[in-house]
């Protein structure tokens, strides 16, 4: 086929691609925020305390257990309304042992056989009396007042499932967890994690919080972070395997006809890895078991059934995670169409600067300038793209990820699980 048969070929992906890309970085949050002030569904806050159970489920966190138990028992929350469990999913290390010093003050450890976080997350939630199920990963520590905050907007009937906020911090302030909401806005902006990637994935986490907002403000929020989340008893339902388990726990609230709203307040501290081949891995890991969890709840897609969600889902957890496909189509499409004029030279042009940029954030991304915005977000930019390509290949080949084996950073703490 010679170059003028290509060109309407090549004019048609070209456009395709670009489209797809302006409106999911661009015209979807746009269309969010505009729709979240036109609709302004707000949600009622109590303050009457529900008795709760707050779960954490974990593989070899010996290194992290104890603080995160610790964190736990000095929450600002009445002691007679917390249930606190703690389940391993078969762990080789000394988490079980560690857990069990502090059931004389009232936790309650679940040893499990290795068979995945679903299924010892199952198990624990059969083994809660609590009305409202809280979900917190190991590395995650609790602002005191978090748990509190967190469960006020049961008080509307309408709300089924409340996600909070995952703020990231310095390496030496996670240890320091006693901090109020306001002062966790403040400390995130100055944190600064050791590798420009986890500084892109700050960044990007600022904004992904806003949009969670304002995705509330329109219904619903699209899904919870395991960081902290916690859902009505009666709404939980038995995880699968192979999914992410907080995407798939929150959303089937979603679809049972409650609405998942996204609590600021409820602040949750987290570190940003700093070994981007650490995080890769996680990343793939991650996007495989999210894209499958779409999958699983496909009918969530059904617009005529669930209404503006419906978009949203798809645009943010369909088209997002496969932006890596329009990217390298309209890239091969304007190097196709160079001779066709200045139009596809620019774009040509500037996608390869833009390539390069990132590929420069990755490469120097242990250093100072690595941190700087200009490379840091491009950086994790293509640090995800690269891990959503290999993810969606793991998911056309059947391929899951039932159980986990974290990985260590230099540190000797295990990698945290963080959901997309």
């Amino acid at each position: 086929m010679n170059a003028a048969a290509l060109r309407p070929i090549a004019e048609f992906a070209f456009f395709i691609c670009a489209v797809l890309i302006v409106y999911t970085y661009v015209l979807f949050p746009a269309l969010v925020l505009l729709w979240s002030v036109v609709r302004r569904r707000r949600f009622v806050r109590g303050d009457e305390i529900p008795s709760v159970s707050l779960i954490i489920v974990g593989y070899n966190e010996a290194g992290a257990i104890g603080e995160r138990i610790e964190n736990a028992l000095a929450l600002e929350f009445p002691r007679d309304r917390l249930e606190v469990i703690v389940a391993s999913d078969g762990s080789t290390d000394a988490m079980v042992q560690i857990a069990r010093r502090f059931e004389p003050q009232g936790v309650r450890v679940l040893e499990c056989p290795r068979r995945g976080k679903h299924a010892a997350l199952n198990d624990a939630v059969d083994m809660a009396s609590g009305e409202i199920l809280a979900f917190s990963d190991a590395h995650s520590h609790f602002a005191p007042d978090a748990l509190a905050t967190l469960v006020r907007p049961f008080a509307d009937p309408e709300v089924g499932c409340v996600a909070g906020n995952r703020v990231y911090m310095k390496r030496h302030r996670a240890a320091q967890p006693r901090r109020t909401a306001g002062q966790a806005a403040t400390e995130s902006s100055a944190a600064r994690p050791e590798a420009g990637t986890a500084a892109g994935e700050r960044l990007y986490w600022s904004f992904d919080r806003i949009l969670k907002l304002a995705e509330t403000f329109t219904g619903s929020a699209i899904s919870a972070s395991g960081a902290i989340y916690a859902l009505r008893r009666t709404l939980f339902r038995p995880v699968p395997p192979g999914v992410t388990d907080d995407f798939i726990t929150s959303t089937q609230v979603v679809a049972q006809g409650y609405r998942l709203v996204f609590e600021p307040t409820a602040v949750a501290f987290e570190i940003v890895d700093g070994s981007s081949r650490h995080e890769f891995a996680r990343k793939v890991r991650v996007i495989t078991r999210g894209l499958r969890g779409v999958l699983t709840m496909r009918r969530l897609l059904n617009p005529f059934r669930y209404g503006f969600y419906s978009l949203e889902l798809l645009s943010h957890k369909v088209l997002r995670r496969l932006m890596v496909f329009p990217l390298c189509g309209l890239l091969a499409s304007s190097a196709l169409l160079w001779p066709a004029g200045t139009f596809y030279r620019a774009v040509a042009v500037a996608q390869l600067a833009g390539w390069l940029i990132a590929s420069m954030g990755l490469w120097l991304s242990k250093t100072r300038a690595g941190r700087l915005r200009l490379l840091a977000l491009p950086a994790y930019f293509l640090l995800v793209n690269a891990a959503s390509f290999l993810a969606a290949v793991n998911v056309a080949r059947g391929r899951s990820f039932v159980v986990w084996d974290p990985g260590r950073t230099q540190s000797g703490r295990v990698e945290r699980k963080l959901a997309t």
